[in-house]
C-alpha cells in the first residue's frame, strides 16, 4: 500500500539498472523478503558492498561449476527415470524438484541423507512457491524459510567449529569463511541465507522444466529436432525462459530526484520493472506471443531485452549469476525428456493463470507409463491421452 511506479521495455530496463539512480535497499516487498530472498543476501545490497557479495557468487558460478551440476543433475535424471518406469503416474515438477534438489545439495558440500531429501526439498520449493502468495500459501513459505535457515545455520556453525568436514572448494565451505568488506565473517544467519540463495535458485530452475514440456506437449513437431539437432535444444530453452517468466517483476528504489521522459521519479518511490512484459513487448519481439525457438538462432544477446532473471551485467550489476546455469540445466532437462525417456501426458488440466505468481501449469504436469530409452535407441517420443 504505497506509491509505486511500474515500467517496462528495453529503454526503462537500461534505466532501472543504472545504480546512479535505484537502489536495492529496502526495495523488495517484505512478503518477498521473509520468503524468497531471505533478510541480509546480495539482492538487498548496493554499490561496493554488492559488487564484493556479488563476486563470491560469480567465483562459486563459474564455467567449471556449470558443467559440474549438469553432469550430477544428469546422473540424477537417468537414475529418476529408471525408478519411474514402474510407477504409473507421477507428478513431473514434484520429480524435477527432487532431481535438483539432490543434484545442487551434492555440489554444495550440504549433507542430505537420504530420509532427508524430501524435507529439504519441500522447504525450498515452499519458499518460492509461497513468495507470490497470500494467507496459507505465503506463512508456508515463510515457516520454510524459518526451518530452512536453521537448518544452514547450524552447518555454518559445525563447518566453523570443524565438525563437518567438507571439501575447501565446495560452496558451503567457501561462504561459511567468506569475508564482508569490513573483513569479518558473514553473520552465520547472513551465510545461511547466501547459501539458500544458491540452493533456491537452482531448484526453482524445475519451473522451466514443467513449462518446456508443456510446450513440448504442444508443439510436437519440435520432438524430433531436439533428439536429432544439439543446436536446437538452447534457442528451445531461451524460448521457454522468455515465454515463462514466472516472477513478472523485480524491484528497486529511486535514489534521488530524477526526471525521466516527461516522468518525475521522487527520492525513496519503489518502481518495479516489467520483466513479463518486455520479455514480450512487440517493439522487440515479432510476433511476441508465439512460440517461436528459432529467434533465438540469430538472438543480438542484448542485456535490456531479454530480462527472465534480471538486465544488465551479471558480474557488476544486479542480473542473476545463476543465469548460465539455469540454461544449461534447462538444455540437460531437455534432453532428458526427449532422447533418455518416453512417457505419455493422461488427460489434466494444464492452464497456465497469469494471475498466478510464481506461475505453473494447474496439474504440475502428470505423466505416465514411461520408459527409459538408452543412449544408443530411438526415442519413442510422447503420446497424448
Amino acid at each position: 500500500m504505497q506509491n509505486t511506479i511500474c515500467m517496462s521495455g528495453k529503454e526503462a530496463a537500461k534505466l532501472f539498472y543504472d545504480e546512479r539512480l535505484f537502489q536495492r535497499q529496502h526495495a523488495a516487498p517484505r512478503m518477498l523478503q521473509k520468503t524468497l530472498f531471505g533478510e541480509g543476501g546480495v539482492q538487498g545490497l548496493d554499490d561496493e558492498a554488492h559488487r564484493h557479495r556479488k563476486a563470491l557468487f560469480m567465483s562459486l558460478l563459474s564455467d567449471e561449476a556449470v558443467v559440474e551440476l549438469v553432469r550430477l543433475s544428469e546422473a540424477y535424471w537417468q537414475a529418476a527415470i529408471e525408478t519411474w518406469q514402474h510407477r504409473d503416474r507421477l507428478i513431473l515438477m514434484t520429480e524435477v524438484h527432487t532431481i535438483l534438489t539432490r543434484t545442487v545439495c551434492e555440489w554444495a558440500g550440504v549433507p542430505l541423507a537420504e530420509d532427508e531429501v524430501t524435507q529439504r526439498r519441500d522447504q525450498l520449493t515452499a519458499m518460492i512457491d509461497g513468495a507470490g502468495g497470500i494467507g496459507a500459501r505465503h506463512w508456508h513459505a515463510r515457516r520454510a524459510r524459518k526451518e530452512a535457515e536453521t537448518w544452514m545455520v547450524e552447518l555454518i556453525r559445525q563447518w566453523r567449529a570443524g565438525a563437518l568436514k567438507v571439501d575447501k572448494d565446495r560452496p558451503l565451505a567457501v561462504i561459511a569463511r567468506h569475508r564482508d568488506m569490513d573483513g569479518a565473517l558473514l553473520n552465520e544467519r547472513v551465510a545461511a541465507v547466501e547459501m539458500l540463495n544458491l540452493l533456491r535458485p537452482t531448484v526453482a530452475v524445475a519451473r522451466f522444466v514443467i513449462f518446456a514440456a508443456v510446450e513440448l506437449l504442444a508443439h510436437p513437431q519440435w520432438r524430433q529436432r531436439l533428439q536429432q539437432e544439439d543446436s536446437a535444444l538452447e534457442p528451445f530453452a531461451q524460448e521457454v525462459r522468455r515465454l515463462h517468466a514466472f516472477f513478472p517483476f523485480t524491484a528497486a528504489r529511486v535514489r534521488k530526484d530524477f526526471e525521466w521522459r516527461g516522468y518525475f521519479f521522487p527520492k525513496g518511490t519503489r518502481v518495479l520493472l516489467d520483466l513479463y512484459g518486455t520479455n514480450r513487448d512487440a517493439r522487440l519481439w515479432e510476433e511476441p506471443e508465439a512460440f517461436r525457438p528459432e529467434r533465438f538462432a540469430n538472438w543480438d544477446g542484448g542485456a535490456f531485452n531479454f530480462i527472465t532473471q534480471g538486465g544488465g551485467d551479471a558480474a557488476t550489476g544486479h542480473r542473476c549469476p545463476g543465469e548460465p546455469l539455469a540454461i544449461a540445466l534447462l538444455v540437460n532437462a531437455l534432453r532428458m525428456l526427449t532422447r533418455r525417456m518416453s512417457y505419455a501426458v493422461p488427460a489434466q488440466d494444464l492452464e497456465i493463470k497469469a494471475s498466478r505468481m510464481p506461475a505453473q501449469p494447474e496439474s504440475l504436469l502428470i505423466i505416465s507409463d514411461v520408459r527409459y530409452v538408452p543412449p544408443t535407441a530411438n526415442p519413442l517420443g510422447m503420446t497424448k491421452d
